[in-house]
C-alpha cells in the first residue's frame, strides 16, 4: 500500500509523491518565542516529530525545517514590558523551547532558521511583489492585495466576496480591502527596524515562512503544514504570496493537525486554562504525553484531563513492565523445547509478532493512522505477555527467539514514536519513586507495614492481616503473595 496523506489543500487523501525520488522536504511553522511553550505547540511538533521519524524509518532522506519567529508585536510587547532588547526575550524562549521540547523528545530538524536572519531575503521577495503590481505601498508600509491573487482562499475553502462581508480584520485605513495583509510594517518609535526600499521597518508575519521555506526546501517543496488554527489566514497568505512571486506552486500536500482541548473547553487564556508544557512534565513522564497525543489521530481534537494522561501513564508502564519482563526472562539459561507446550498457542504468538511490522506499516500509511498503530502495539504486547507465562521462568529453544525479536520490535519500531526509549529498569524504578512521592509514602515505610502484616499472618491474626493489606489498597498500594513472599505495587 502506498502512503496516503489528507491534503487539506483538495481536501482528499491522496498518495504520497514526493518531487524528488527518495527525497521529501518539510515545512512546519515554529513558535513565535515571547512566551513558554504550551500542550498545543506540544501536540504540533510531536505531530511533526512522528511523521519526521516515520519517513526517515521508512528510508526517505528528508530535509526538515521548523522556524522561529523571533521578531512580532507580542515579542516587542513583552520587551517593552521587561524593559529589555526583544532578542534577550526572543533567546530567552528560544532557550526554553529546546528545554521543554527536548524534555518530550523532539528530534532535532534538518534547519531550524529564525525570521530576523533572513530579512534580505523577505525584502527581496516584497520586491518581487511590488514590481508584480501584487502588492502595494502606503506610507512605509507595503499590503499583499488579495484580489489580485485569483486563488485566494482555496487552502481554507473561503469566498473573497463571503470574507469581505463578515471580514473580522482590525480596520486599517491604509488597507484598499479590508482582507489585504501587510508584508512589510514601518516602525514606530521604539521599535526594531531594518533599512528597507520602503523606509525603516520589519516584516509582516507571513512573509517569513515563504522566504524561508523556499531557501531550504525551493520554491515547490512537498509539505507544509501546522496546526489547524493557521490555515487561515497564515497558510492562505503563504500561498498567495509565494505563488504570486513564483508562479508556480508553493507546496503540495498540507497537513493540519487537530487542537487541544482542556476538560472539554477550547484551551484559551482568557479562560485561563493554558497549560504549559512544564507543568506537565512536572507531573508525568514525557512518553506519557507522547502515548496520550498518538492515542489520537492527528487531525481529531484531542481533549486533555488528568484522567487521559492516567490512562495513558497506566498503558506506558504497562508496556515498560512487559519489556523489562523480557529482558530478565532472556537473562535465563535457555531450555530445550517443552514437550507439554500448545504448538497452537505458540503459533499464534509467532504470527502476531512475525506480522507486527507489516500492520505498523499498513496504519501508518492510511495518513500516519498512529491511533490504529498504538493498537497493534497493545496486540504485540498481550501475545508477548502470553510467551511469557508459557515461559514460565524457563525460556525455550524456541520461546526465547520470539521474545528478543518482540523486544526488537518495541526498540526499532517504538524509535519512530518517540516511545520506550529508555532502559525499562530505571523507568520502572523511576515510576515507582514519583508513585510513592505523591502518596507521601517510602519504600522503607510499604516493607516495615508488609512486616506487620507477616508477623499478624504468622500469628493467624488474619483479620489484622486483611485490615493492612485493605489498608494499603486504599492508599495506592497492592500487595501480591506468592510462595517466594510478599511484592507490592502501585495501582
Amino acid at each position: 500500500m502506498t502512503l496516503r496523506i489528507y491534503n487539506t489543500l483538495t481536501g482528499k487523501k491522496e498518495d504520497f509523491i514526493p518531487l524528488r525520488e527518495n527525497k521529501v522536504g518539510i515545512y512546519a511553522c515554529g513558535v513565535t518565542v515571547y512566551d513558554l511553550c504550551h500542550i498545543g505547540h506540544a501536540r504540533s511538533s510531536v505531530v511533526f516529530d512522528v511523521i519526521y521519524r516515520y519517513l526517515h524509518y521508512r528510508g526517505y532522506e528528508v530535509t526538515f525545517v521548523r522556524n522561529f519567529t523571533d521578531i512580532d508585536d507580542k515579542i516587542i510587547k513583552r520587551a517593552n514590558e521587561e524593559g529589555v532588547d526583544y532578542q534577550v526575550i526572543a533567546g530567552k524562549y528560544i532557550e526554553e523551547f529546546y528545554t521543554d521540547m527536548g524534555g518530550v523528545g523532539l528530534e532535532r530538524p534538518t534547519f531550524e532558521p529564525k525570521a530576523t536572519d533572513h530579512i534580505s531575503g523577505m525584502i527581496d521577495l516584497i520586491s518581487i511583489l511590488v514590481e508584480k503590481g501584487f502588492a502595494y505601498r502606503k506610507d512605509g508600509d507595503v499590503f499583499f492585495s488579495v484580489e489580485k491573487f485569483k486563488d485566494y482562499g482555496k487552502l481554507s475553502k473561503r469566498n473573497i466576496e463571503e470574507m469581505q462581508a463578515g471580514a473580522r480584520v482590525e480596520i486599517d485605513e491604509k488597507k484598499e480591502n479590508p482582507l489585504d495583509f501587510a508584508l512589510w510594517k514601518s516602525s514606530k518609535p521604539g521599535e526594531p527596524f531594518w533599512d528597507s526600499p520602503w523606509g525603516k521597518g520589519r516584516p509582516g508575519w507571513h512573509i517569513e515562512c515563504s522566504v524561508m521555506s523556499q531557501k531550504y526546501l525551493g520554491e515547490t517543496f512537498d509539505i507544509h503544514g501546522g496546526g489547524k488554527d493557521l490555515i487561515f489566514p497564515h497558510h492562505e497568505n503563504e500561498i498567495a504570496q509565494s505563488e504570486a512571486a513564483t508562479g508556480k506552486p508553493f507546496a503540495r500536500y498540507w497537513i493540519h493537525n487537530g487542537f487541544v482541548n482542556i476538560n472539554r473547553e477550547k484551551m484559551s487564556k482568557s479562560l485561563g486554562n493554558i497549560l504549559t508544557i512544564k507543568d506537565i512534565l512536572k507531573e508525568w513522564h514525557p512518553e506519557v504525553l507522547r502515548l496520550f497525543f498518538l492515542s489520537h489521530h492527528y487531525r481529531s481534537p484531542v481533549d486533555y484531563s488528568e484522567d487521559s494522561l492516567r490512562e495513558a501513564n497506566t498503558g506506558l508502564d504497562r508496556f515498560y513492565m512487559t519489556l523489562h519482563a523480557i529482558q530478565e526472562e532472556l537473562k535465563k539459561p535457555v531450555a530445550p523445547s517443552k514437550k507439554e507446550i500448545d504448538p497452537a498457542a505458540i503459533a499464534n504468538c509467532r504470527q502476531a509478532i512475525d506480522s507486527f511490522p507489516s500492520l505498523f506499516e499498513e496504519a501508518m500509511k492510511d495518513d500516519f493512522n498512529t491511533a490504529q498503530a498504538l493498537g497493534y502495539f497493545y496486540d504485540l504486547q498481550r501475545n508477548l505477555n502470553s510467551l511469557l507465562d508459557i515461559s514460565k521462568g524457563h525460556p525455550t529453544q524456541e520461546i526465547a527467539p520470539m521474545l528478543k525479536q518482540g523486544l526488537d520490535h518495541f526498540s526499532k519500531i517504538g524509535w519512530v514514536f518517540g516511545l520506550f526509549r529508555e532502559d525499562p529498569e530505571d523507568y520502572l524504578a523511576r515510576q515507582r519513586k514519583n508513585g510513592l512521592k505523591k502518596l507521601n509514602l517510602t519504600e522503607e515505610q510499604i516493607l516495615h507495614i508488609i512486616d506487620d502484616r507477616n508477623l499478624a499472618r504468622k500469628e493467624k491474626n488474619w483479620k489484622r492481616a486483611d485490615e493492612i493489606r485493605n489498608d494499603l489498597l486504599s492508599r495506592g498500594i497492592a500487595l501480591e503473595d506468592t510462595p517466594s513472599g510478599t511484592n507490592w505495587k502501585l495501582k
